[in-house]
């Protein structure tokens, strides 16, 4: 059986559209109210960046369950942030180990491939060391980032709650 063809508002929604903006949108019809939305948009970019790779899904489904929120809007908002992730590893994880001074040897690709054919142990070492640190630079920067943006963020999304009820009852 043949497909209708799609009506030209269809065909031309872009893709960021299609893929962003209407789940959003969708996300904000969904009961949430804008200290929740503020807070999941908070939470999900905040999980979506944790500098180890594979606990954005633990995290962030956690942080949801734990606080009452949205998981799947938590989980789409932190999964849009996964390219921003892969570009912050590396760099996290290199000013981690230097967070811990001189006792933990810088890293770098060459030292962490000599380490890994001739003392993994010390690779392993390394390596922990430089997620703790990355961990706690990321935690610092959430911190920080996280109120900030929360508070830059509920206001407008109250405005722009209260522009689509105005909308919606004038309409009706």
């Amino acid at each position: 059986m043949p497909t209708p063809p799609a009506s030209a508002a269809t065909q031309t929604r872009s893709w960021w559209q299609r893929r962003v903006t209407d789940p959003l949108l969708g996300l904000l019809r969904q009961g949430l109210t804008p200290h929740q939305l503020a807070l999941t948009v908070v939470l999900g970019s905040a999980c979506g960046v944790v500098p180890v790779l594979g606990l954005t899904t633990l995290t962030a489904t956690f942080a949801a369950l734990r606080l009452r929120l949205n998981v799947a809007a938590t989980l789409l908002i932190a999964h849009l942030w996964s390219p921003v992730q892969l570009l912050l590893v590396i760099p996290l994880l290199r000013q981690g180990a230097l967070l811990w001074g001189d006792r933990a040897p810088e890293l770098t690709l060459d030292k962490l491939r000599y380490l890994l054919a001739n003392d993994w142990l010390a690779a392993l070492h390394l390596l922990w060391q430089a997620m703790l640190g990355a961990l706690l630079l990321w935690a610092g920067a959430c911190l920080v980032m996280g109120p900030v943006v929360y508070f830059v963020l509920r206001p407008l999304l109250v405005k722009a709650m209260r522009n689509k009820n105005s909308g919606q009852t004038g309409a009706g």
